[in-house]
């Protein structure tokens, strides 16, 4: 479930190991492409923490962030 946190919508996905975890992540940068919207991310081995924000709205969450996590959640 996204959390949202300091202006931010925030989720962790974990996977079974590192190959899977960046396989999602080229998953979710074409779709973040093809939204024309770009994650703050990070991944730590079998983990990937996105954090989703719109920069151009002042940092706060829209129906943009909304509409890209589910589009996310969709992936995996």
């Amino acid at each position: 479930m996204w959390k949202e946190e300091d202006n931010k919508l925030k989720k962790t996905f974990k996977f079974e190991d590192f190959t899977e975890a960046f396989a999602f992540m080229t998953r979710v940068a074409f779709l973040a492409e093809a939204h024309g919207h770009h994650p703050n991310w990070s991944n730590v081995y079998n983990t990937v923490e996105i954090e989703l924000t719109t920069h151009d709205e002042g940092n706060t969450v829209t129906a943009k962030d909304r509409k890209l996590a589910e589009a996310i959640d969709a992936l995996k």
